[in-house]
This record gives C-alpha cells, sequence and structure tokens, in this order.
C-alpha cells in the first residue's frame, strides 16, 4: 500500500455544469474545471515543498484513463513542471460505472425514482451499475499491488475518491457515502502521520 497519496478528483466538467452523471462515459473539462486543475497543481507545489524528505520527483502522478482526468492531470503536470508523458494511465482507479444513468440528468432520475430520496449511496442503483464491492475489490488490488508507487499523485473522480478514502481509513459503508467529493480541494494521506488524511483547499 503506497505510503503517502495526494488524492484529487478530476475538474468541473460539461456533464458536472449540466447535473448529468458520467460514470465511464466522458465529457471535456469547463473552463471552471481547468482553472480548478491549475490551482491544484499550485496546491500541490506547496504540499511537496513542505514535505520534508521526500522531494518531488518521488511522487509518480497516476491518473484515471478518462479524458476528464487525464485532462486534469496534465494540467497538473504542467504546473508542476513535470512531463505529462510520465503520466501513469491506471484503469483500476476508473469512475464507478453506472450503467443506464450515464449521460442522464441526475434531476430526472430523482424524478423518475423518487424513494431515492435520501440515499447518499442511490448513484449504484441503476440498472447495470458497479457494485459497490466491486469497485471496492478494484481499487483494494490498485492499493496492495506490489507494483503500485510508494508515493503518488492520484487524478481520480468523485465516487472512485471516496471509495479509496474509506478503504484508507477504514471507514464502514454508511460513513464512505457520507464523504464529500471536492472539486475545489485535495486530499493527503500520510500512513505514517498521526493526521492520516488531510482535506487541502485550493
Amino acid at each position: 500500500m503506497p505510503k503517502e497519496i495526494f488524492i484529487l478528483r478530476h475538474g468541473q466538467t460539461e456533464f458536472n455544469a449540466a447535473g448529468k452523471l458520467q460514470g465511464h462515459c466522458n465529457s471535456p473539462l469547463t473552463e471552471l474545471g481547468r482553472a480548478q486543475a491549475k490551482a491544484y497543481g499550485v496546491a500541490l507545489q506547496q504540499q511537496l515543498r513542505q514535505s520534508a524528505g521526500n522531494p518531488e520527483q518521488e511522487f509518480q502522478l497516476v491518473s484515471s484513463p478518462l479524458g476528464r482526468a487525464m485532462e486534469t492531470a496534465t494540467l497538473v503536470a504542467e504546473v508542476l513542471c513535470r512531463d505529462p508523458g510520465a503520466i501513469i494511465a491506471e484503469p483500476r482507479v476508473i469512475e464507478c460505472g453506472l450503467g443506464e444513468w450515464e449521460q442522464t440528468r441526475v434531476a430526472d432520475i430523482h424524478a423518475a425514482r423518487p424513494e431515492l430520496a435520501g440515499r447518499n449511496d442511490w448513484y449504484l442503483q441503476g440498472p447495470g451499475a458497479e457494485t459497490l464491492l466491486q469497485v471496492q475489490q478494484r481499487l483494494a488490488h490498485w492499493l496492495t499491488d506490489p507494483a503500485t508507487p510508494e508515493r503518488v499523485i492520484l487524478v481520480s473522480h468523485g465516487l472512485t475518491g471516496i471509495v479509496l478514502r474509506a478503504l484508507l481509513l477504514g471507514l464502514d459503508d454508511k460513513a464512505l457515502w457520507r464523504q464529500d467529493k471536492p472539486q475545489d480541494a485535495l486530499y493527503h494521506f500520510h500512513s505514517e502521520a498521526q493526521e492520516r488524511l488531510k482535506r487541502i483547499c485550493c
């Protein structure tokens, strides 16, 4: 398992702005999303300078292969003066598959399925969606893979991000779904620090 991870959600996309679900499909970053990605880079610069004994070069930039995540990772790499060609595209950290609900407006889903109101886990209730266990298993496989770098800057997604953070912190499924999914902050996990997970606003 990596000793230290910065966990980023991709910047705002056109589908995010329109209130549509994405899952495994894709949507480009908005102007705001590109600005958020660059702000991640600036925040990471500051954090990496403060990490005594952990020079920036030790952190491997890893991204979900979906376009919105790779675009975010590329903008982060540029701010950090890193080669975008060195970004590792990792399919195990891709967003949750949302089945038939992908590209559907959230408001339309809730109008058709009012029984989902108040359920934090409603995202994975659509026909053909990945199960939470499937997502947990692929993320756990990545975390425990000996080939996974010890220090990672990870660009992933909203739902995948909260599942990953829950695995790192040992949260149960109820606590998992109560976590937030910001596009204006990143998380720093350090297995050896007293404060294992820290939110960093940018």
